[in-house]
């Protein structure tokens, strides 16, 4: 199976390794600057370097495309690629919004490809062990996730709305958005309460958030995001989940279930050593790039696929409108 890769950074260099990890043949690389584009096909190897999708559609041999470019670019590159009939595997955020994600959802299903959405943390070793073990905890009343980062944030088209779509919320919330929701078992929003700020720095996107989803299931999920925080109480993606017969958490990840018969809380370890080396580690994006080329050969739909990635930007959209007018949205 050969493979293209749109963009040069550094999420771009993680999924080349995961597919050379998993013996797929990377042939393409497309990024808009030529001198990065060239530069990084030589460094791994691939023959053909394009500076736009376009290009490389009309002129370059691969199966699949993994999207890895900054956020304005996931929607048109993912669309004409699916079009020509190409396999995507596209960076989440799925898109700059849900408009966007509804017509990358068309076009997959319009032309019969698989599109993936990098919801990564789905493939994480601690969340699969959580996600196995949830149903012990009873019926999920509320979780508490983080998208943090303390004391550091990104530069460049990250910080900039008319690249990006939104800030801190598009690019760590929505890990700790989809954690919490692939852990309740894809519960359908009802409702978003969101305040946005932008406090440590001068950027033209947020970088402080607290956003409040309400389920179909009944569940509630209170998700914090953020750059440059003093303080978070977990690390990305870092879940709580509190049932009726028990409490679960990631990093560090157990299950607290109290004992009816000895009035004792016992503990069951997952066993996995925390903090990790890398928090977020290649093994994940391995089993993640394991996962979409095992779809392509069935020819099964991915989950995450459009239609995850889609929930999530509705979440996120509605998390900024409420930000911004003060009120509580409902999610149709």
């Amino acid at each position: 199976m050969k493979f293209a890769i749109a963009g040069a950074g550094y999420i771009a260099e993680i999924h080349a390794k995961a597919l050379q990890n998993n013996g797929a043949s990377l042939t393409t690389v497309i990024e808009r600057f030529p001198e990065k584009a060239c530069a990084f096909a030589e460094k791994l190897g691939a023959p053909g370097c394009y500076a736009e999708i376009e290009e490389a559609l009309a002129q370059a041999d691969f199966d699949a495309l993994v999207i890895g470019t900054p956020n304005f670019l996931h929607a048109p590159q993912a669309i004409a690629a699916l079009r020509a009939g190409k396999h995507v595997l596209v960076e989440k955020p799925m898109a700059m919004n849900s408009v966007e994600a509804q017509a990358m959802a068309e076009a997959a299903q319009q032309s019969g490809a698989c599109l993936m959405v990098a919801h990564c943390w789905r493939f994480d070793q601690d969340v699969l062990w959580l996600r196995e073990r949830v149903g012990q905890l009873g019926k999920i009343i509320r979780t508490k996730g983080y998208g943090v980062h303390t004391h550091w944030g990104p530069a460049g088209w990250f910080t900039q709305q008319a690249l990006a779509g939104g800030g801190a919320l598009a690019d760590m919330g929505i890990h700790a958005l989809d954690t919490a929701r692939f852990l309740l078992g894809d519960p359908q929003p009802v409702s978003v309460y969101a305040k946005m700020g932008t406090n440590y720095k001068d950027f033209d996107v947020d970088d402080t958030g607290v956003m409040i989803v309400e389920w179909d299931n009944g569940a509630t999920s209170y998700i914090e995001s953020g750059w440059w925080q003093p303080h978070s109480d977990g690390p990305e993606a870092a879940t709580q989940v509190y049932g009726t017969r028990g409490f679960g958490r990631l990093f560090p990840t157990r299950l607290e279930l109290p004992n009816p018969q000895t009035e004792q809380v016992e503990v069951e370890e997952s066993g996995f050593a925390f903090p990790r080396v890398e928090h977020c580690p290649q093994e994940m994006y391995d089993a993640q790039m394991a996962y979409f080329i095992d779809c392509i050969n069935r020819g099964t739909t991915p989950v995450p696929g459009a239609q995850e990635g889609l929930v999530n930007m509705k979440v996120v959209d509605a998390a900024y409108q409420s930000s911004k007018t003060r009120k509580v949205v409902e999610i149709a």
